[in-house]
């Protein structure tokens, strides 16, 4: 059974529980909104659900030290310490520097390091869009991931994420390189609810539905070997960073975030104006027989966001609601 919030309500249960926690307030509200925006656009696992395996983490480990830092930086790009904060605001403040960065000088590189669960990166690249820049974001993970051809974990669910302005909503393409995410393994778990085949490994390399097999064992990769190629890349651009090569479960994850201004090669209403002639485009081409008509990505999101704002309902599943609330967002 699930529970109906509002979004101010639920919204307002995940600052409470963070606080709780001992997160800094700015900080936690700023996890709350990516949490309600993965609730709006249809990535549930990733919304109430995950503030559990966030709050879980941070009762194995305690707040975080201090807040972030950036510990170098250039007119075109900065490192940002992380110091143990959550991604979502890691990934925040990288994302404003770089804003900031590209809109003066027309492009910008920002990393981060020692961090964890960066979230949705299209939370991000929206933001960029929003200015009017192009943007790519990788960050890699603990090694819960197989290759290609093999069972066991080497890389994490590694997403990648590329951004586009246009006239309208922005072209955002943002997906894990894993088959499955971790999110989602941990939500099955707590539902007592088994995988899809073909999701993930057993520690013994047998294929397995089982969440608690598959967390002791490897998910498998997406896309095959160009798949699995796409999620070294991302693996060793979060090392660049400064992560280590396999960060550690759950810590010292690594990320990169770039920015740049269309009009370093061409006005940036021509740009915005070609990608949303090539979206429409897209939209319009024929579909196979008996399918639905193409979308570009990140439609289904910007359009399923739309819906559940008028709604002014979220639901999440009871079990989820009530260990919120025992974690302190009574």
């Amino acid at each position: 059974m699930d529970v109906e919030l509002s979004i101010e309500d639920a919204r307002a249960l995940a600052e409470r529980v963070l606080i709780a926690q001992g997160q800094r307030a700015d900080y936690a509200s700023l996890i709350a909104d990516h949490l309600i925006d993965c609730e709006l656009r249809g990535l549930d696992y990733g919304g109430l659900p995950r503030l559990v395996s966030i709050v879980e983490r941070l009762e194995r480990t305690g707040p975080p030290p201090g807040p972030v830092e950036i510990v170098h930086e250039t007119p075109v790009s900065a490192k940002i310490k992380g110091k143990d904060n959550l991604g979502y605001v890691v990934a925040y403040k990288a994302t404003e520097i770089a804003i900031a960065k590209a809109k003066n000088m027309g492009l910008a590189a920002v990393v981060g390091d020692d961090t964890w669960y960066t979230g949705m990166l299209s939370y991000f690249a929206e933001m960029m869009a929003a200015e009017g820049l192009v943007s790519m974001i990788a960050s890699n993970a603990s090694p819960w991931v197989a290759p290609e051809g093999a069972v066991d974990g080497r890389f994490g669910t590694n997403p990648i994420c590329y951004g586009f302005p246009s006239l309208g909503d922005p072209i955002i393409w943002d997906i894990g390189t894993s088959n499955i995410m971790h999110a989602e393994v941990l939500l099955a778990k707590r539902l007592g609810k088994p995988l899809d085949p073909g999701k993930a490994w057993d520690a013994s390399g047998k294929p397995t539905t089982d969440p608690d097999a598959a967390l002791a064992g490897a998910f498998t990769a997406w896309g095959g070997h160009k798949g699995s190629g796409l999620a070294h890349v991302v693996q060793l651009l979060g090392a660049m960073a400064g992560s280590p090569v396999m960060p550690p479960d759950l810590a010292k994850f690594g990320f990169v975030v770039i920015a740049m201004k269309p009009d370093l090669f061409n006005p940036e209403a021509d740009f915005r104006a070609a990608v949303s002639e090539y979206a429409d485009a897209v939209r319009t081409a024929r579909p196979v027989s008996g399918g639905p008509q193409p979308r570009m990505p990140f439609d289904r999101s910007a359009a399923l966001r739309r819906e559940r704002k008028a709604a002014d309902v979220i639901r999440t599943p009871r079990l989820a609601y009530d260990r919120l609330l025992a974690m302190g967002g009574s």
